[in-house]
């Protein structure tokens, strides 16, 4: 990962959970991308991207996580994301709307439960 980045992921029953730190930008945001989808398998339930630790996040990184929705859904899966109120990050995905588009939750927590109460 470029050193902007970092991911760290891991697995809570068949939810696929990454915690994204630094800053996603054009430069590593297929990187990014690659990452995120190494961390699901086919028998995934959801994938929680955790956003706490993200600091930036630009059009590339907002279109990836549009993209990885789609897919996602396509897939019978779920993309959650973590994103604490009043973040940078937050304000980020209410002016793309984004946060209309995907789940977003404020804790870790949260979205695990959120995702465990999932059809799937």
């Amino acid at each position: 990962m470029s050193p902007l980045a970092r991911v760290v992921d891991e697995h809570v029953g068949l939810i696929a959970v990454a915690a994204v730190g630094g800053e996603v930008d054009a430069s590593n945001a297929r990187e990014l991308g690659e990452r995120l989808h190494a961390a699901l398998t086919n028998r995934s339930r959801a994938l929680i991207v955790d956003l706490g630790e993200t600091s930036y996040l630009d059009s590339a990184g907002v279109n990836l996580l549009f993209a990885l929705d789609l897919e996602l859904r396509e897939r019978r899966q779920r993309l959650h994301l973590v994103v604490p109120p009043g973040s940078p990050i937050a304000r980020v995905l209410s002016i793309t709307a984004l946060d209309r588009a995907v789940s977003v939750h404020e804790t870790r927590e949260a979205a695990l439960e959120s995702s465990a109460a999932d059809d799937g």
